[in-house]
């Protein structure tokens, strides 16, 4: 099976695919499809990359991918507690060509809009939440009324958008591939050291041609690519670890110097890593 493009293994004449997800089918690699997907996080945390875009999630977070944006959600193996995911797969066109325009769906619009770079849901998440994990038990029809309520909430709701519109590109066969690749080798790799040459032999490029092939295809170096993901895990470590001081958190995130991580971290984060966990642990 290709990794990319992806599809959804949903029976036939199915107009909304309902999956949950736990250790043993948890999908691991980059991959895109031409479903709409929301989901929810029930346990566990790790990192995602949605588009150009990486970050932590965590218990109760729900995002929304657009078709066809390239995204890969990745547990944290340290997490003592499995990882579970449920999620919904529609189209805009899962009902019939017309039936979301319709004016009494006029808005979500703007559900339908969002989802194109992908976003995650910031509020309502307690009805959300309630909705989602059990809409799998409902009749055909609940659901239906579920989902239509869960489209009203999300369009509703406070939202952060995680991709950039330049980084709209369907990916396809070799190419997707190897931009799996790429992405694994990293999140699999980013607490030690990373070199160009070595991610660039994962590509079978010269480290050259890998910088500028990485470029086009998610708007940033593969170098801001690879300090977002450890800058990622500082912050999960530094709300979580309070055992660990600030210099043992950035070896164990891929920094062999304490000076630059705490000028990434405030670069990227706005505060130090310092400021950053005082916060944490008042809120």
């Amino acid at each position: 099976m290709k990794v990319l493009p992806f599809k959804i293994p949903k029976p036939e004449n199915v107009t909304l695919y309902i999956q949950k997800y736990d250790e043993a089918s948890f999908y691991e690699k980059l991959h895109q499809h031409q479903e709409i997907q929301i989901s929810i996080f029930t346990e566990g945390e790790g990192t995602y990359i949605i588009g150009d875009c990486v970050g932590e999630f965590k218990k109760n977070d729900i995002f929304v991918i657009g078709e066809n944006l390239p995204h890969i959600f990745k547990r944290d193996a340290a997490f003592e507690q499995e990882t579970i995911m449920i999620s919904l797969f529609f189209s805009k066109n899962s009902y019939g060509e017309h039936f979301f325009n319709m004016p009494e769906f006029e808005h979500f619009n703007s559900f339908f809009y969002d989802a194109v770079l992908g976003f995650e849901v910031l509020s309502n998440k307690p009805e959300l939440f309630s909705l989602l994990t059990k809409i799998n038990s409902y009749s055909k029809y609940k659901q239906f009324t579920a989902f239509l309520n869960i489209l009203s909430l999300i369009s509703e709701a406070e939202k952060q958008t995680l991709s950039s519109l330049i980084n709209l590109k369907k990916y396809d066969g070799d190419e997707g591939k190897r931009m799996s690749d790429i992405f694994q080798y990293t999140m699999n790799n980013f607490h030690k050291e990373v070199t160009l040459d070595s991610v660039a032999d994962i590509a079978n490029m010269t480290p050259n041609a890998f910088c500028r092939y990485f470029k086009q295809r998610t708007n940033k170096t593969f170098v801001n690519f690879l300090i977002d993901i450890r800058i990622g895990n500082a912050c999960k470590l530094l709300t979580k670890n309070n055992d660990l001081n600030i210099t043992e958190i950035s070896y164990k995130s891929g920094f062999n110097n304490l000076a630059n991580f705490n000028r990434k971290f405030k670069a990227i984060k706005g505060v130090t890593p310092s400021d950053y966990r005082r916060k944490q642990f008042a809120s």
